[in-house]
């Protein structure tokens, strides 16, 4: 057993990120590390600071400037924790891009894209290999990435894919917006259903590879939906927020899989919500007019 942690959440800045700092530094111990991500340097130096003083805090707490789009970086820093503390123990992978109901889903689809599901992909790689037995690499993920959401004519893109395919079929979509073929092929103009479908396809597929060996060691790899939750971010999608979490309570589900003493098999490579695996065949393809009513 190490006799320190490390944890790494991206998109730490605020909102859910946030939350789940606060909840690992609160739950870790004093001598483990908790490394808060984001692309501006001074919100990231400001958050950390913020999160190291509240009372409750017991690990260390530091900022690490990451552009998530850049995926150099994220190898780089997979590396230099490697090098450094002998591998990371805790990874959550939860940037996303900010979009606005009144925006064009095209013109932001290669932003929406990178964040999402090029930098996913990128963490994956790049820290699945630096996973100390015993860790957790989580990525944040909707109730929408089952496969069930997207047209039947693209499931055989994503459903048992290995990683390559997965960004294949993402790249191919990129390329059909650009194309403006997406919609003839199928694909939704909401970009996060195939962005979601793609991200869970993405963890199953990292998980497929490691299983075995994975649950002998009682690590854990898995997707998360949070739940509605009240951000910046998604409170422009929705007109009734009454049921909506505030970003500690949606962090304390995700945060319970992380501290959970025993990796559950039937939540490992799944999309996980409140503790129980949303099977990856159901869904139905959500209509135009539905779409902010989904969390």
């Amino acid at each position: 057993m190490n006799d320190s942690h490390i944890a790494l959440v991206t998109g730490a800045n605020q909102g859910l990120g946030r939350a789940l700092v606060e909840g690992l530094a609160a739950r870790m111990h004093q001598n483990d590390l908790v490394l808060l991500t984001g692309r501006s340097h001074r919100r990231v130096a400001d958050a950390a600071r913020e999160v190291a003083l509240l009372p409750g805090t017991r690990a260390r707490v530091e900022g690490r400037v990451l552009d998530v789009t850049d995926t150099d970086a994220i190898a780089r820093l997979a590396e230099g924790i490697r090098a450094r503390h002998g591998g990371v123990d805790v990874v959550i992978s939860n940037a996303v891009a900010r979009l606005l109901p009144a925006e064009s889903q095209a013109a932001r689809a290669d932003e929406f894209i990178d964040v999402s599901n090029t930098a996913t992909h990128a963490i994956l790689r790049s820290f699945g290999p630096v996973l100390r037995p015993g860790g957790r690499l989580l990525v944040v993920a909707s109730s929408l990435g089952t496969l069930g959401h997207l047209d039947p004519r693209l499931h055989h893109l994503f459903d048992g894919a290995s990683l390559e395919q997965v960004e294949y079929a993402v790249e191919s979509w990129r390329s059909a917006i650009h194309h403006k073929t997406a919609q003839e092929a199928g694909w939704p103009v909401w970009l996060n259903v195939p962005s979601k479908v793609a991200q869970v396809a993405a963890v199953r597929a990292l998980a497929a590879e490691r299983r075995a060996r994975d649950l002998a060691a009682g690590t854990l790899i898995a997707s998360v939906c949070p739940g509605m939750v009240d951000t910046a971010t998604s409170r422009p999608w929705f007109s009734d927020y009454s049921g909506a979490q505030s970003p500690a309570q949606a962090a304390a589900a995700v945060l319970d899989l992380v501290f959970a003493e025993h990796v559950d098999p039937t939540l490992y490579g799944e999309l996980v919500r409140f503790g129980k695996a949303l099977p990856w065949h159901d869904g139905t393809p959500p209509l135009e007019q539905d779409r902010m009513l989904t969390p």
